[in-house]
């Protein structure tokens, strides 16, 4: 057996801690379970989902919750769900989780919520990239950066560096762990000029918002193309929940919220059923050891053609390591110059308990 295979059955007997607590007025991480409507694998350990304190992140935690495993007391006790969001909904009290504070708007938080987690010493099988804003007036986050930008977009390209040695350590042959990244149809829209990822020349709301789901799922396919050259036991993929009748309309042109109104029981998802693809993306076992994909009602849809552009790609991930001070590692590891995981796992110290 490997040490990374070791790490990897002994994140299966990882038991949960923690208790549910009050929750904190802002934006941030949950860990859950989940299992869906589909055949989906269980998992035992950990997993990540940002999100907001709506009605869609709601039915993302009773539905991960309500599906764990097996259903029985000693899966359900076998997780370890830790939750953060934005407000003070009280229907979220009712899910047995532990809070931890993360304002994505802040690295500075994303990087303390990273300390607090890894602290845990607990395995990481699944992290979803779920949380945002959607088409708010032009304004910006603690960093400086376009709320869109800084908070769809650079605050879960933080999150996912910082997580993804725990990632990498948790995942195994047969058992990879993931990152699932929320994207939107809106993309499809979107235009990304690297030289102005601010919007400062000129704001649009809309522009904005597709842009930051745009720059998702440039970041999903190059990490998934790191990833796969360090083979690394992770994988990477987008997801697109569809149109869910969500809180996140406050913020569209009336016309479009008096749509949603009238005739959301029609042409809007509800949020439990916009939560089924991000779920499916998590632990489908039709996804084993997959990545670079992008996922709508639980299959495989093409995304915008220019998203596929490596040089895009690149220059995108370049540009935020910078804006993160996050080390860019992609020239050594597609010039082959790191060595694989598995070369890891075998000469590190660390990685053998040692």
């Amino acid at each position: 057996m490997t040490p990374q295979q070791s790490r990897c059955d002994r994140s299966k007997d990882s038991v949960a801690a923690g208790s549910p607590g009050k929750l904190p007025p802002a934006l941030e991480m949950c860990l859950v379970r989940s299992q869906a409507r589909v055949p989906l694998r269980p998992r035992r350990g950990s997993d990540v989902v940002t999100h907001r304190a709506s009605r869609y992140g709601l039915s993302l935690l009773s539905q991960t919750h309500r599906h764990s495993p097996g259903g029985t007391q000693e899966d359900l006790l076998r997780c370890h769900p830790v939750c953060a969001c934005e407000g003070g909904n009280p229907a979220f009290l009712c899910l047995p989780v532990e809070f931890l504070y993360c304002d994505l708007a802040s690295l500075e938080s994303v990087r303390e919520f990273v300390h607090k987690f890894k602290a845990k010493r607990i395995p990481l099988h699944v992290l979803v990239n779920n949380a945002g804003v959607m088409m708010v007036p032009q304004r910006k986050t603690a960093d400086g950066f376009e709320e869109h930008f800084g908070v769809n977009y650079l605050g879960h390209f933080l999150l996912t560096n910082l997580l993804l040695d725990t990632l990498q350590e948790s995942g195994c042959p047969g058992r990879s762990a993931r990152v699932v990244t929320v994207s939107s149809a809106t993309h499809y829209v979107g235009e990304l000029d690297l030289d102005d990822l601010q919007s400062s020349r000129c704001y649009s709301p809309h522009a904005a918002y597709a842009r930051s789901k745009l720059a998702l799922v440039l970041f999903t396919y190059h990490l998934q193309r790191l990833l796969a050259a360090q083979g690394s036991h992770v994988t990477a993929n987008a997801a697109d929940p569809g149109v869910v009748d969500t809180g996140l309309y406050r913020h569209v042109f009336w016309g479009t919220r008096l749509v949603q109104r009238l005739f959301s029981r029609w042409l809007f998802k509800t949020p439990d059923e916009g939560a089924w693809t991000p779920v499916y993306t998590a632990l489908a076992p039709a996804l084993e050891g997959l990545g670079g994909r992008y996922l709508y009602n639980e299959k495989e849809t093409a995304s915008l053609a220019v998203t596929h552009d490596p040089d895009l790609q690149r220059g995108l991930w370049a540009r935020s390591c910078v804006l993160t001070a996050v080390p860019d590692g992609t020239p050594d590891i597609l010039a082959g110059r790191l060595p694989r995981r598995e070369e890891v796992a075998t000469l590190s110290p660390l990685s053998s308990g040692v």
